[in-house]
């Protein structure tokens, strides 16, 4: 059976900070899982730890405290609504979840992709070239694969991040093909032994025709070394749910994805 669009399980809150979006609300979110047949949507605010020490300012701000101010969430018969997060690795490749939140959350995600966060996530005067860009997309996922976490509800986000170089399109492209596919095949390999999600995020679904296979290689390379996939908007606004069945369905056209490919936690 061809894999169904009937989940989200990356969606920001007016209390993202990169949202603010008063109209972003846990009541709305819940309202476009219903009016679209979705059966299982998480919200995921952006959140780092007051527990753990090394974040930036902006991530300071975004603690527990912060991101709990969602709950309750409301209620419905037909949808599973998830309480998680998306997490943040610096540069020291510290995680900003402790072990001890674990439990708080329905599903965590963990991007390694945030390459824009210039001096938290990345030095750019020693990492920002094409080449180095490429090096630490695997440094940084074969860190957090190394990482004891509760991997049946964790997911990694945007793999193929248009963030991981901002300097222009072809040169975020490059950096997607600097990735040597021999380290994509042993790491995707290591994510499906844990069984962590990997995420078909909707901006880096965005692609033209001519760009496809540049940006769908990982995931290709993913799917055949047997990993699991979920869907995420990464929503922070309304508007941006409204073209999300039309290019997650492009995708998984592209991908040949199945529901045997589905992660177990984004199921009914």
């Amino acid at each position: 059976m061809k894999f169904r669009i009937d989940h989200d399980m990356h969606i920001h809150t007016q209390l993202s900070l990169c949202s603010l979006d008063p109209k972003q609300t846990v009541g709305s979110i819940l309202a476009y899982a219903e009016n679209n047949g979705l059966h299982t949507v998480a919200v995921t605010d952006h959140y780092w730890d007051g527990a753990v020490h090394g974040a930036s300012e902006w991530y300071k701000k975004q603690d527990f405290s912060h991101i709990s101010a969602s709950l309750p969430l409301p209620k419905s018969e037909r949808i599973r609504f998830l309480f998680g997060c998306e997490s943040e690795m610096n540069r020291e490749l510290t995680l900003g979840i402790p072990k001890e939140r674990y439990r708080d959350f329905g599903f965590i995600i963990i991007p390694t992709t945030h390459l824009h966060m210039n001096g938290f996530t990345i030095i750019p005067e020693l990492e920002g070239s094409p080449e180095g860009r490429a090096a630490l997309w695997v440094k940084r996922l074969e860190s957090l694969l190394r990482e004891d976490l509760p991997w049946e509800k964790v997911g990694i986000a945007h793999l193929a991040c248009p963030l991981i170089n901002r300097a222009s399109r072809e040169e975020y492209l490059r950096t997607l093909d600097l990735i040597p596919e021999g380290e994509m095949e042993r790491l995707f390999a290591i994510a499906a032994q844990r069984r962590v999600g990997i995420e078909l995020n909707l901006s880096d679904m965005k692609f033209s025709e001519e760009e496809s296979e540049r940006v769908l290689r990982p995931f290709r390379i993913a799917k055949h070394q047997g990993c699991k996939f979920y869907l995420g908007t990464d929503a922070h606004h309304p508007k941006e749910f409204k073209s999300a069945g039309e290019i997650f369905s492009r995708a998984i056209n592209l991908l040949g994805l199945t529901e045997d490919d589905k992660l177990d936690t984004a199921r009914a």
